[in-house]
């Protein structure tokens, strides 16, 4: 008697089998790899004009000094600032700071990507899911941050659960949206295709839709570390935790000893760590957009 092959290897084949032939239609539809030798020229005319922004507004900066607009000693220079900060950065309690606040905004932000995509697929599998939430969802996403740290005190007093609380609602909202259009925007042909090739229920979701939905999901994912960085921003200047030596609290303390420099210099490590942040995303996004064939060449 010829033996029986159970049925969940059956299906494993059998999603195996619709996944290879997915992948052979999307070689056809991905870019050509790109030679790493011009490098260097892509960087530069990535880089110029983010240096020319810069040396225009140190130097709009430093008209604005000279026309003494202020007294100095409220708005420095931009060599009194640079000088300071360059001297902040050699020591060790700066970089404590930085430690601090890039482990809450790291944590944060995972948690807010992984209950924002829980969510996000939900809302999208489930059409009630939808008509319930789907509004309050965008809400949210709108709603000032700052609005939450009073109820996040109360709930949770000044500890690090009340910056989390508000770091993780601010971001989820955006990372949810981010998946929900990425979903709704996967053309219809492709799902159509999908099912003539047998793809169903997790595999189908894994192979077709998700990779579909990655250039909004990564959007989504932008705007949410927006939101997050902001929101701990927000939160470490206004919940002050007792022995966490963050950067906005060092920021606080230098506004507080009217320390104008060294307020200003905090503000120039926000920045800058905010644009890194960014140039990680859109090199993100700009890889996928050109291994998917979406970019000129």
């Amino acid at each position: 008697m010829q033996a029986e092959v159970p049925v969940q290897d059956n299906r494993t084949a059998s999603d195996a089998a619709a996944a290879d032939r997915i992948t052979g239609l999307d070689a056809l539809e991905l870019g050509p790899r790109r030679s790493k030798a011009a490098l260097g020229g892509r960087i530069w005319r990535s880089a110029w004009p983010k240096l020319l922004a810069i040396a225009i507004v140190i130097l709009a900066w430093q008209i604005v000094v000279w026309a003494q607009w202020k007294p100095e000693y409220v708005l420095p220079g931009p060599a009194t600032v640079f000088g300071d900060l360059g001297t902040l950065i050699t020591t060790g309690d700066f970089w404590d700071g930085v430690r601090v606040t890039m482990i809450r905004a790291l944590t944060g932000f995972a948690l807010a990507v992984l209950i924002g995509t829980v969510v996000g697929a939900a809302v999208s599998r489930f059409a009630p899911l939808r008509a319930a939430i789907g509004s309050l969802i965008t809400g949210l996403q709108t709603m000032p941050s700052i609005m939450w740290f009073p109820l996040a005190i109360l709930l949770f007093q000044i500890s690090e659960s009340a910056i989390m609380f508000v770091v993780i609602i601010g971001a989820a909202p955006s990372v949810a949206n981010g998946l929900i259009s990425g979903i709704d925007y996967v053309p219809r042909t492709w799902l159509r295709v999908g099912q003539v090739l047998g793809m169903k229920g997790f595999a189908k979701y894994r192979h077709l839709i998700l990779p579909a939905s990655l250039p909004s999901f990564i959007s989504g994912l932008k705007q949410g570390w927006a939101f997050s960085w902001r929101s701990l921003m927000a939160g470490e200047l206004l919940v002050i935790v007792p022995g966490a030596l963050s950067i906005g609290v060092r920021m606080q303390q230098a506004r507080d000893l009217s320390e104008s420099s060294l307020v200003i210099s905090f503000i120039i490590v926000v920045l800058v760590i905010g644009i890194l942040i960014d140039v990680l995303f859109n090199a993100a996004d700009n890889a996928l957009r050109r291994r998917w064939g979406l970019t000129g060449s």
